[in-house]
This record gives structure tokens, sequence and C-alpha cells, in this order.
């Protein structure tokens, strides 16, 4: 059973005779802030989710392509997703291609992308949709021939541009390991107070430490102040409202804001759009 309160090392077995894994996860009910040694390619199609990796966190409108290094700390892609997903994840050893990917001149590129995923690297434009398109074909192939289409995946992602690295710096997994505070208590407690204004002193209280501790704990931890993250989350939820043809109004005091108009600010502040525009490009882009 997964514990909701701390960080999970999580233990992956690959049949035998493989170099990875490739399978379609659903966890949105559970907290899994985990990491693990493997390798981890995700992608995942959903209204609109959150993207922790790291000390990195936002959201995610649309679909989200991810590639995370060996050991770097991470939030499941679909944790608490409103609506219907898809979700693919490619889980590779950490000896993926033996002593290859190193030494041999064809694998340069991809050996400096997988150095590069110590930070977390996400994927978009053009790049998104090849690659999510050879993602998808990979279930009705062989395993030969899946590896095959993994090595092109990996060399179109390293030669891409249309990249954006999540984490200043490779993260250290003992900054996490050594952290007494939990994650999954404060994201449980914003997610089930998010439309009463969650209180930071409640928050602080719940994972013992004084408003003022938590304040510089939580900075230090997601590079956010705990107001910055909780907004961050008041509109990826009211993304996921409007692209259920909710209108501008309801979403605003269903996600817990008193003032249309500091909501249309707020929005636009995050999302780089008001909320009635972001609606009407959703639904150009994806008629029913």
């Amino acid at each position: 059973m997964i514990n909701m309160n701390e960080i999970q090392l999580e233990k992956i077995n690959f049949d035998l005779g493989k170099s990875f894994k490739y399978f379609s996860p659903r966890l949105r009910n559970t907290f899994y802030w985990h990491f693990h040694a493997a390798y981890e390619l995700v992608y995942v199609e959903a209204d609109a989710g959150i993207r922790h990796v790291g000390s990195h966190i936002s959201g995610y409108t649309k679909s989200d392509l991810v590639f995370i290094g060996s050991n770097l700390p991470h939030l499941n892609f679909d944790y608490k997703l409103r609506s219907d997903y898809h979700q693919i994840v490619v889980q590779l050893r950490t000896d993926f291609l033996g002593s290859a990917i190193g030494l041999s001149p064809e694998f340069s590129v991809i050996d400096q992308l997988f150095k590069k995923a110590g930070s977390g690297i996400a994927f978009y434009g053009e790049t998104k949709v090849i690659v999510v398109q050879k993602l998808k074909q990979m279930a009705d192939l062989n395993s030969f021939q899946q590896l095959i289409q993994l090595i092109e995946i990996f060399q179109l992602l390293a030669q891409s541009t249309e990249t954006e690295i999540l984490n200043d710096e490779e993260m250290s997994l003992s900054f996490f390991l050594k952290d007494k505070v939990r994650m999954g208590a404060i994201y449980e407690y914003i997610d089930a107070n998010y439309n009463r204004k969650p209180d930071v002193n409640v928050v602080a209280a719940k994972v013992n430490l004084t408003t003022a501790a938590f304040c510089r704990y939580f900075k230090k931890q997601t590079n956010m102040t705990f107001t910055d993250f909780v907004n961050q989350y008041w509109i990826d939820l009211a993304k996921n409202l409007l692209m259920q043809d909710k209108n501008v109004t309801e979403t605003c005091y269903a996600v817990g804001f008193d003032s249309l108009s500091y909501f249309n600010k707020l929005f636009n502040k995050i999302a780089g759009q008001n909320p009635s525009v972001f609606k009407k490009n959703w639904f150009s882009d994806f008629p029913s």
C-alpha cells in the first residue's frame, strides 16, 4: 500500500530479457510522490493537470511529454485529474543500451539527452506531436521493433529545440530524502480546501512547523511561495472546468473566488490569457 505522506522508492521489475517497460498506469486517486533508478518517459493526454518534477511545479493543458532522469523525485502526472485521460509511460533500465550509449558516436546526442534528464525535460510543439504518434504505435509492435522505435524517439528528442528544462540544476535526491516535511499532506490539504481558501497557518501546523518555518521550507522545496502554489492549483482546476464547458462565472465561484474581476486578472497572469479566451480557443481546437 502506498503511503500518502512521504516520498516513495518505486521498485521497478523488468521482464526477463527486456531493457524497458511500456505501460499505461492509472493512479489519479493516489498521491504518488516518488523516485526510482530507472529513466522515465511520460506522456499524458488530459484536459489539465499538475506537473511536479523535482522542485518544479506547473500545470499542463491538453497533454504533456516529459523525460525524467534517474532518482529525480516526481508526482504522478494523472494526480487528481477530474476528467478522462490517456497515459503512456516508458521506464528504462539504468544500463539501457549498455555501454554503447556512452561509447558509440552514433549515440552521442542521445547520451547527452540522458544526462540532461537529471533535471527533467518537457517537450512541446512538433516534437511532441511526432513522438506521441510513435509512442502510440509501440503498442502494436514486438519487443525488438519497440526498441528500434524507442531509439528513434530518443534521437528525435535529443535533436529537438522544443524543450524546457524543468529544474535549474540536477536535483539532489538527498535534499528530498532528508526532508522531514511531507508533501503528500500539503497536497491533500489544498485539494480538500481549495474552495475554502487554504490557510498557510493550518497546513504549517499539519506538518508540525511554525508558519514562518513552513514558508521558508516550502519556498526552498518548490521555488514557489505557498500563495503562488495555491494560485497555480486554482487556475489548473479552473481550466479543467472551462474545458468541461462551464461558463466563466460559475467556474470562478466553483474554485473558491469571491471576485470575478480578480479571478480574470489572476487567470490572465498565470495562463497568459483571460478565461473566456482560453475557453474559446479550447473549443475551436477541439470542437464537440
